[in-house]
């Protein structure tokens, strides 16, 4: 009983932001675990490569070419899933990024930010994660049941330093998937689940440079991250799985609306 609480067998499972480190972690775990991954990515290359090592591994998997931010390639997409699959039972979106003229550099001050590049930060990281949830919650409606883990952060909960537009845009899905956990029970079935999940420090291609030097010790600002996180070090990404299967399976009927945090203890760090 307790094995098939958190099944993901034959679940068809979309992640966008599939070729990030994160994402493919993810992917290829979910598609251990028996579940039937859509990756989408820009990179058809690196998608492709991804596709292959589930294959080949015995798993399930397909790759579309998306764009978050443009609905009818979303809904293309969708329709190819469809075609493909007949359903889509959950979707995970772990599409985001950051522009180095939305942040704030510790020699700049806010007059230096670019409002257009802070505008595009919103753009892949809300309305990125908006337009998906769009297109594919209505395959979940239609088949009256679903999960939809939204991807935000630790700056959702914290206005850091540098990254203001990052943090805006990840506090706007928290309170996305709050409002949206209460939209889709009252109007369609409490049966469609809507969280989030909220990483911690997890070493990637976007912040690598940002948290290590080329030699591989910490800057600054990694040296602060480690010493405000009580588990001393950063996450793998492997640790992000677990609770990315728990929401999207059984084990987590009665779970929605929430923001599941995976931070090694960074969040609740005082001093």
């Amino acid at each position: 009983m307790s094995c098939e609480l958190f099944s993901v067998k034959d679940r068809v499972v979309v992640i966008t932001g599939g070729t990030g480190v994160l994402g493919r972690c993810i992917a290829e775990y979910l598609a251990r675990e028996g579940a039937k991954m859509a990756i989408l990515g820009r990179r058809q290359a690196e998608g492709e490569e991804i596709v292959k090592a589930i294959t080949d591994a015995g798993g399930e998997a397909m790759f579309c070419v998306a764009d978050v931010m443009n609905q009818e390639t979303t809904e293309r997409n969708c329709a190819d899933i469809l075609a493909r699959w007949g359903r889509v039972d959950a979707l995970l979106n772990a599409a985001g990024g950051n522009m180095p003229g939305a942040t704030i550099a510790p020699d700049k001050n806010f007059f230096d930010v670019k409002v257009e590049e802070f505008q595009k930060v919103l753009n892949v990281n809300l309305t990125g994660t908006v337009i998906p949830t769009q297109v594919f919650l209505k395959p979940m409606v239609e088949a009256g049941k679903g999960a939809i883990v939204n991807f935000s952060s630790m700056a959702a909960f914290r206005p850091m330093t540098r990254v203001m537009g990052y943090a805006a845009a990840k506090a706007g899905i928290s309170n996305f998937t709050a409002f949206m956990a209460t939209e889709v029970a009252k109007k369609f079935t409490p049966k469609i689940r809507v969280n989030a999940i909220a990483p911690g420090f997890f070493l990637t291609n976007q912040n690598r440079a940002l948290l290590t030097n080329p030699d591989g010790s910490l800057t600054e600002r990694g040296a602060d991250v480690i010493r405000q996180t009580p588990f001393g070090r950063f996450g793998s990404p492997e640790e992000l799985c677990g609770t990315i299967q728990y929401l999207i399976s059984d084990a987590s009927a009665f779970v929605t609306g929430t923001v599941a945090v995976v931070d090694g203890g960074f969040n609740v760090y005082a001093m």
